[in-house]
């Protein structure tokens, strides 16, 4: 096992601990100062009950959506740390770090490579700060789930900056998506140190950071989803790379930007 992942199961061990309400209302209200946590559209911190139940924590305010029909959301709160188009195989963590789109979705995304290659891309990067659950960008059908062991390196921007192939080498979460318009689109969740778990509201049997070795691969018939609707969450902050079909989207200018769940990231062609 990578150090990585044996840090990160034991912060979860502590994060998902309930300690006495007393206790754990100052560890709250330690790592909401610590970390400038904006809790304006949610609970006060003083109700939670764990850190992993502060980290998870739902919407109290339901947050409004763009709900024209052809205009992209951002499925989490975030910021765009890059993005544009993908050159033949080449996608970029961060500027002047590039990583192989094949590696990243492995063999089982083979038969759609040819479709990917020359689309478009962004990176969502999800700080400890942020709100770490994830949505549908958009009306959709789930047509593959890939499970993919790996370490657990920092996604922040030192780490992005230095680590090679970052993406790659982490632990990940690949969705194979077709738009109501036909379209092909991937979701890919990367986990990071101190992500205890990637949990996907509609598929269980997923358990990351749990000491797996091999590839796990699910089939579906199609399983429909609604824009807006919650997909899972991240247990801590971590990382959401979206990548479309050639010529099937145009990107908003976030590059660099903060961006919320709900808000227009791009337009269907």
């Amino acid at each position: 096992m990578h150090i990585t992942n044996l840090i990160s199961q034991y912060f979860g061990k502590f994060a998902k601990k309930e300690f006495p309400s007393f206790f754990q209302k100052i560890i709250n209200s330690i790592y909401v100062k610590i970390f400038k946590i904006d809790l304006s559209e949610f609970r006060k911190a003083k109700y939670y009950k764990s850190l992993n139940d502060l980290f998870t924590r739902e919407l109290a305010i339901p947050r409004q959506i763009d709900e024209l029909e052809n205009n992209i959301i951002s499925p989490c709160d975030s910021f765009i740390t890059q993005g544009g188009k993908i050159k033949e195989d080449i996608l970029f963590q961060i500027k002047g770090m590039e990583y192989s789109l094949e590696d990243l979705l492995t063999y089982y995304c083979t038969d759609n490579f040819q479709k990917v290659k020359n689309g478009s891309y962004i990176n969502f990067y999800l700080a400890p700060s942020d709100y770490h659950r994830y949505h549908a960008p958009i009306d959709f059908v789930i047509k593959k789930l890939i499970h993919i062991p790996g370490k657990l390196y920092p996604v922040n921007f030192k780490y992005l900056k230095k680590e090679i192939e970052l993406f790659v080498q982490n632990e990940r979460v690949i969705l194979e998506c077709i738009s109501a318009k036909g379209k092909l689109f991937y979701m890919v969740f990367i986990g990071a140190l101190n992500v205890g778990q990637m949990v996907f509201n509609f598929e269980p049997t997923v358990e990351t950071n749990k000491n797996a070795k091999d590839i796990k691969y699910i089939d579906y018939e199609g399983v429909e989803i609604n824009k807006g609707d919650a997909l899972g969450y991240f247990k801590m902050g971590s990382t959401i790379v979206m990548i479309w079909e050639e010529d099937s989207v145009e990107l908003e200018n976030l590059l660099n930007q903060k961006v919320k769940f709900g808000q227009k990231i791009a337009t269907v062609k």
